[in-house]
């Protein structure tokens, strides 16, 4: 997506400059439609009232909709629909406070939405970047239209790979993934700047355990915590919390295995005693069994 110098930021998706930022209303959305939360207390409330004209009970209705009781009594003793929809188009968001900001720097041409972020940031916003993209998700266009792309049949979308999935993608060494996973996570990391950042933590993180680099981890954690990346900042705290056992690990080539293995084969003994066997004979069974 350009930003206010006219580059072009990796993982974001393109918005049409040409079309001017109108903020929008209570109850309508950029394009002026009206907003998804908006729309669906309007058909809920319609459906209600429409059961209840019919002679239906709150009961009936409940089961029919499948709503919450206390939902469908709160549409069923509402006097109107705007009273509904006061309580809806009010709502205080975190960015309602910064919201004047946002439509000023769209103004002077900022289309960056990590940059947006940032300056947030900046000023005290407490907000994460999925915040302030689904308020401009409205406004979007799609690449295609932008780039001017020929008249044709949309290309058949492709499904998504689950998290897991792409975690195991992450985690495995590149040079023992297939080449069809290697492609696919390459597009998903280009798409997504933070998974990018993520990926390549991950990866620095394994190269030290690998080869023993324990003179590399402090420099490790710097950069993860110059990274917009909370989750990760939390690990580098706990490494922190108990860095020699940590440097310990990186330095040696001892592991916890032969303890996770006694700690299964335990388990094993006392699931076979099916809940009846006391700690004497636990005892006994752990220490001469073979």
């Amino acid at each position: 997506m350009p930003d206010a110098a006219g580059e072009l930021v990796a993982g974001e998706p393109s918005i049409a400059e040409s079309v001017p930022f109108v903020p929008p209303d209570g109850t309508l959305d950029f394009a002026g439609r009206p907003r998804r939360l908006v729309a669906r207390t309007t058909e809920r409330y319609e459906e209600v009232q429409q059961r209840l004209a019919e002679g239906k009970t709150l009961a009936a209705i409940r089961r029919e909709l499948r709503l919450d009781h206390s939902t469908v009594r709160r549409f069923a003793r509402v006097r109107s629909l705007d009273e509904l929809l006061v309580k809806v188009t009010n709502r205080a968001t975190l960015l309602d406070d910064f919201k004047p900001y946002l439509h000023q720097r769209w103004t002077e041409g900022c289309h960056s939405i990590p940059q947006l972020h940032r300056e947030l940031r900046e000023q005290g916003f407490t907000g994460d970047i999925q915040c302030v993209r689904r308020y401009f998700r409205p406004f979007k266009k799609p690449h295609s239209t932008l780039l001017k792309d020929p008249p044709g049949p949309p290309p058949t979308p492709r499904s998504a790979p689950k998290p897991r999935r792409v975690v195991r993608w992450i985690m495995t060494n590149p040079e023992h993934l297939a080449e069809p996973d290697t492609a696919e996570l390459k597009e998903i990391r280009t798409v997504c700047p933070e998974l990018d950042a993520a990926a390549r933590h991950v990866r620095g993180f394994a190269n030290m355990m690998r080869d023993h680099r324990r003179d590399l981890l402090p420099t490790w954690m710097d950069r993860i915590l110059a990274d917009d990346l909370p989750a990760l900042h939390s690990l580098v705290s706990g490494l922190r919390r108990d860095i020699d056992a940590v440097t310990a690990a990186f330095s040696t080539s001892w592991s916890s295995g032969q303890v996770e293995g006694h700690v299964t084969r335990v388990k094993l003994l006392k699931r076979m005693g099916f809940g009846r066997a006391n700690l004497d004979l636990l005892r006994r069974r752990v220490l001469h069994s073979p």
